[in-house]
Formats: C-alpha cells, structure tokens, sequence
C-alpha cells in the first residue's frame, strides 16, 4: 500500500487487460495482439488524451490530473463505481490530498450503542473500514459467538474469515464472501493508505494466507451495501439474512449492518431461536433462572417448543 504509483500502475494495467477491443467498440484487426486487453493507444484515443499524457498517467503519475480526464478514463476501461472511487482516491493520494482519518478501534459514541441496542428484531453492528467490529447488539453477538470465541480484539470479520478454519462452515459462501472481503480492504486502501492498522492487518492476512494474497493480487474493489448473507450458525442453523450496510454521517469512516429476515421464513425463526439463546446465555453468565429465560425468550416471539437446547 505504501507504494502509490506502483498501486496505479497495476491497477490500470489490469483493467485495462479487462476491457476487449469489441468491448469497446473498436474494430479488431488480426489475431496477434501481444495485449490481452487494450492497447494503451487505444485508451488515450478512447479518452480523448495523448498517448504520451496517459502512459504518464499508468506509469502511476496520476497527480494533477483532472476529473474530467479521470472520468474518461473510467469511462473508456469501463470501472464500475467501486474501482472509480478507487481511482479518484488513488489521484487523491497522489497528490497529497489526505481523506479521513479512520476510526480508532472502540470508539463509538453511546448515542450509537443506543441506535443499536434499540434494534431488536434482527443482529446489528458497527464497524470501521478495517472490518473491526466497535459495537454491537444482542443478537448481532449472538450471531457472531464463534468470532467471539476466538483470541483477538476487536473481533475483526476479515481476519476471521481468512484465518479461522471454521468460517468456510460458518459463511455457506465462503468463496464469494473471502473474495468481497479483500475487495473492500483494497477499497478502505484507497481511502486510507497510511492507516497504520490496515497496513498491519494485510500484511498479517497476507503472511498467514496464500488464498488472500491472490485476492489482494487482483487488485479488485467492491461496495458492500446490501445483499443476501447465507450463515450457517452452530446453535440454530442454517440462516439466509438480508444485510444493509449504511454510513454513518455523524460518524465518518463507520458503517451501521443489519440484518433482517423475511416473515414467515426458517430464517425468521432462527433469529427468534438465536434471541432466546441470546437470553439464556446472558442469564446463565448473570445467575438468572431459567424461568427468567423462557419469559425472555417469550418476549422474543419464540414458543417453549421453539426454545433452543
């Protein structure tokens, strides 16, 4: 990450290895092309640039460059708009213009753990652009006990996931879920490339897995704000939750997940399982009665045949 122009070199070059001539609408002549993409003539051509002002630009010299001119070129390597943020940032960066600072693990304000304690009905956390989790609720906890279970803090979702042998059970789509989780550290990167606990966290992830070095290899980026998370828990089963991941404006750089269930669905009464074990396992740490749990379960919708062993 320390590397900028190195960053915006293989960055570009790959996706322009990406986009095809037909893709792009030029005629392709022959069949020898020594490029598997775009040849960098045809970019600059594309974007309405000099040959020589964007073999500058790949070459990691994206400095003063204009938003019109990085509009182009996202445009012409058709970015999506994850890799296009990725690219202003990185012209950020490579002009000395700093972004955010991140949030520090475990600062959140009590007003934020009041948002969350007040959500109920499905798991709910914050986390910062590392993947720390900074705070939780009740269910949010419950749903993510085998992370919880494990040696580190903050609990940290990534690190679970490429470390932790028992996250290919715990995410059912395990592969799609390790290859986002790379893609949005490589975006939190772009924002914040001198963050000095991000740069620890990748070279950890990259020291102790192959799977996530070739992740981070390719160099892609990915939004994550909404979507279907497939979880298998160890206490309820199989679980299909809708997530939305939303910032939050009054805290830059920390992000509000929450997961819901359709009515009606296994799922939904899964979490109503997963919130009565939630109670049980509060109570027995405090030296409640297990009357006490049945009457909290109850509260969470869940019927004395439902309640969780």
């Amino acid at each position: 990450m320390g590397d900028v122009r190195g960053e915006i070199r293989e960055f570009l070059s790959s996706r322009r290895a990406r986009v095809t001539p037909e893709l792009a609408g030029l005629p392709a002549y022959g069949g020898n092309r020594r490029v598997p993409g775009l040849r960098r003539e045809e970019v600059a051509m594309l974007a309405g640039v000099s040959v020589d002002y964007y073999v500058r630009l790949e070459r990691g010299n994206l400095a003063g460059a204009s938003e019109s001119v990085l509009d182009a070129v996202a445009r012409t390597l058709q970015l999506d708009d994850a890799e296009r943020e990725y690219l202003f940032d990185l012209a950020k960066t490579a002009g000395g213009t700093r972004r955010r600072a991140p949030k520090a693990a475990g600062g959140v304000r009590p007003a934020v753990r009041q948002v969350l304690d007040a959500i109920t009905d499905g798991p709910a956390w914050v986390r910062n652009g590392r993947h720390d989790i900074l705070a939780e609720n009740r269910l949010a906890r419950a749903l993510y006990s085998p992370l919880y279970d494990g040696p580190h803090r903050p609990v940290n979702t990534t690190r679970s996931i490429y470390l932790d042998p028992a996250a290919r059970t715990f995410w059912r789509d395990y592969d799609r879920v390790a290859k986002d989780a790379a893609a949005m550290l490589r975006l939190e990167a772009g924002r914040n490339p001198h963050d000095p606990d991000l740069i620890r966290l990748v070279g950890e992830l990259s020291t102790q897995s192959e799977l996530f070095r070739r992740h981070w290899a390719s160099r892609d980026v990915v939004f994550h704000r909404s979507g279907v998370k497939r979880l298998h828990h160890p206490v309820v089963g199989d679980l299909d939750l809708n997530y939305e991941s939303m910032e939050l404006p009054s805290e830059p750089g920390l992000v509000l997940n929450v997961y819901t269930a359709p009515a009606n669905t296994a799922s939904a009464d899964g979490l109503r399982m997963l919130a009565s074990w939630a109670a049980t396992q509060e109570l027995d740490r405090s030296g409640g009665s297990p009357h006490e749990a049945v009457r909290v379960g109850e509260a969470a919708g869940v019927t004395g045949d439902d309640q969780p062993v």
